[in-house]
């Protein structure tokens, strides 16, 4: 390995350790209550080395969503290639809830906690199913829905789409707000994802025999 290539090595080792840095600190105690010499002092560089790389707090942030989205839709990569639409949006919101339980860190900052508007690199990345989870999510329900697999009133692919993401985002998101609360006597999240998937699959898809 020439010098070139050693160094741009090491330089994106830095920037991964400044991310997950500043992602955990994000998700654990806030955004505005981080500031770039926590980050800092978090991996022991100073303040002055992680200038070298973003140059505010801000730009850190926008770089974790956008590798954290980017991981979350190709996550759905394999339940691409699944053929029945119904199947598809079945395996879509276990996968989603699996990333969720897996990775809380990441999930909390991407979908519990507010953050700046996508610049244009991110924005180019919209509506692609490939790079863009809701529109994975989105394009298999309109599949759904022009094979005739949904209820028939069921016609809006957005809300649809947007219906079955709350219905796991309020799952996982419990689990990682609560479920450590000894208030509830919790049953295993992978059941309780589970059950929400299916009831929300049964509540969409159309009974046989069903008419327009």
């Amino acid at each position: 390995m020439g010098i070139k290539e050693r160094r741009e090595r090491e330089r994106e080792e830095v920037r991964t350790k400044i991310l997950d840095a500043a992602r955990e600190l994000f998700a654990t105690e806030g955004y505005e209550a981080v500031t770039m010499r926590k980050i800092a002092e978090r991996i022991e560089y100073s303040p002055t080395a992680i200038y070298l790389h973003f140059k505010d707090k801000e730009s850190v942030l926008r770089e974790i969503c956008e590798v954290d989205f980017l991981s979350l839709a190709q996550n759905f990569g394999a339940i691409a290639r699944i053929a029945d639409p119904v199947e598809r949006l079945s395996a879509t919101g276990l996968a989603y809830a699996e990333f969720a339980v897996t990775h809380p860190n990441h999930y909390r900052l991407m979908f519990m906690t507010p953050h700046p508007p996508p610049d244009e690199e991110t924005e180019i990345r919209k509506g692609n199913p490939e790079e863009d989870a809701y529109a994975f999510l989105r394009e298999t329900v309109a599949e759904a829905i022009a094979a005739g697999r949904l209820r028939p009133e069921l016609d809006d692919a957005e809300l649809v789409a947007q219906t079955m993401w709350a219905g796991m985002h309020g799952v996982v998101s419990l689990e990682i707000a609560k479920a450590k609360d000894d208030w509830v006597e919790w049953r295993e999240i992978a059941m309780r994802t589970r059950l929400m998937n299916e009831v929300l699959i049964r509540g969409l898809v159309r009974n046989e025999g069903e008419g327009d």
